[in-house]
């Protein structure tokens, strides 16, 4: 009998240890795709909130301006109005658009290394807090230098959602392909903000109220934040291990290639982003409308190709992926000049959104697979770095672009942009076999990721 109930109580054991261990991995599950999705949010707001200004700052500065001319007796100056028209609101619109981007670079090396410290938990609950006070500046206000101080808000808050929101992905998806999905799921958040930012903008703004789009965002974005305090739990929580010194990282020859990628993937787009318009209103004599659609392509294309490259990436190499990328890209901007009609434009820009997704879809997974494969596995620091590198796409840009439009003008400031992208392509080869530094002990497991949720 005591060898029958000891079998019993044997049996029962392995039957609750079975059961608990289902439990913990659906947990782990579970809690992986909250996070995902709390990653995803954060990356949609963000950006919608970055594109959804386009069809309503321009209009507001000029009131703004209109209102502030000296005016006497209901009569104004023509030649301060001339100004205005041309020349001020211009100037603001270009400085407002450069400065979140700027901030986020400057930001974004003291994130990464805090993170590596404290956990991913705080900085992104931080970044939540500052969109939150960026959307409703935006809500209430039409001062330009206040409306300036709500961008850099939005640049230091992105700087906090995207290096911590890349770096929970990057510890709680260890196998490639997990990531890589995980990776163009989040990234398809980013694809979506851009896509839906202006029509929703310039929609919400005619037809119901100046406020309602950033209250709307602002609603939303506390969704975002009851689901951050539910499930991180903001907490100081420091890593097993300690990380990699982000001047190690900038040392290694395979984050830089990747992190080169990433910046030069990008280019193409950050380039035509101020030129284009006013091009195809000269070339097209282009309405308003017929420009800001130009991008839609481009738009849809990079939701396509973030969602196909990033789970098989890992397959046919990152390297070759990226290097295609690059290839397509450059096919894409030679043609740019050519086109004639608007009509034109759809195939080029419908390549170059794609193939920008190729690029980002395939770098930003390798790089926590670098620093696995050759430094310690702590993410902060490295997807510090791969923002910088997005950023400084889009900071750079603008700038040389405006310059070489100025002095070589737009055909050739295209045709430079593709000749760089071709020229780095061939470096992309490096990543298809990175050799190991130092082994590398992840002792970070998605079950003990997870759990420490719960404590």
């Amino acid at each position: 009998m005591k060898e029958k109930t000891t079998m019993n109580i044997t049996q029962d054991d392995q039957i609750n240890k079975v059961t608990n261990m289902s439990s913990s991995c659906l947990n782990c599950i579970r809690s992986r795709t909250t996070i995902l999705i709390i990653v995803f949010i954060a990356l949609l707001l963000d950006n919608v909130l970055l594109t959804t200004i386009v069809p309503i700052i321009p209009k507001l500065l000029l009131n703004e301006e209109l209102i502030g001319t000296n005016c006497t007796h209901g009569h104004c100056s023509h030649s301060t109005i001339h100004t205005i028209d041309n020349y001020n609101p211009h100037i603001k619109i270009g400085i407002l658009f450069t400065v979140k981007p700027l901030v986020q670079f400057l930001v974004n090396p003291f994130v990464g290394p805090i993170t590596n410290r404290i956990g991913y938990s705080i900085p992104m609950f931080t970044g939540f807090i500052l969109l939150f006070i960026s959307i409703i500046i935006f809500a209430f206000e039409t001062n330009f230098y206040i409306l300036l101080i709500a961008r850099a808000i939005q640049g230091v808050g992105s700087a906090c959602s995207s290096v911590s929101g890349m770096g929970m992905l990057a510890t709680y998806y260890i196998d490639e392909t997990e990531r890589g999905r995980a990776f163009a799921i989040a990234l398809s958040g980013l694809a979506i903000g851009l896509l839906i930012g202006a029509p929703y903008g310039g929609i919400t703004y005619q037809f119901i109220s100046k406020q309602a789009p950033f209250l709307i965002l602002a609603s939303i974005t506390v969704v975002d934040g009851i689901l951050q305090l539910l499930v991180l739990k903001p907490k100081i929580q420091r890593e097993s291990q300690e990380g990699s010194k982000l001047t190690e990282l900038l040392k290694d020859p395979y984050i830089l290639v990747a992190a080169g990628s990433i910046t030069f993937g990008n280019l193409g787009m950050s380039v035509l982003e101020p030129t284009l318009p006013l091009w195809m209103k000269t070339r097209m004599n282009s309405t308003e409308w017929q420009q800001g659609i130009a991008f839609l392509p481009a738009s849809l294309s990079y939701l396509v190709g973030t969602n196909i490259f990033g789970p098989i990436a890992h397959r046919i190499g990152s390297g070759y992926s990226a290097g295609l990328g690059l290839l397509i890209t450059t096919g894409c901007l030679i043609a740019v000049p050519f086109t004639k009609r608007m009509e034109h434009l759809i195939a080029p820009m419908f390549g170059l959104g794609f193939a920008v997704g190729m690029v980002d879809s395939s770098m930003m997974p390798i790089m926590g697979y670098l620093v696995d494969l050759r430094h310690v596995a702590v993410y902060g620091s490295v997807y510090a770095i791969a923002d910088v590198a997005f950023c400084l796409s889009f900071v750079i840009g603008p700038i040389v672009g405006a310059v070489l439009v100025k002095f070589l003008g737009f055909n050739w400031m295209i045709w430079i942009t593709a000749i760089i992208c071709f020229l780095y392509a061939p470096l992309t080869l490096f990543l298809r076999n990175p050799s190991e530094k130092e082994t590398s002990n992840l002792e970070i497991t998605v079950c003990k990721s997870i759990s420490s949720l719960d404590e």
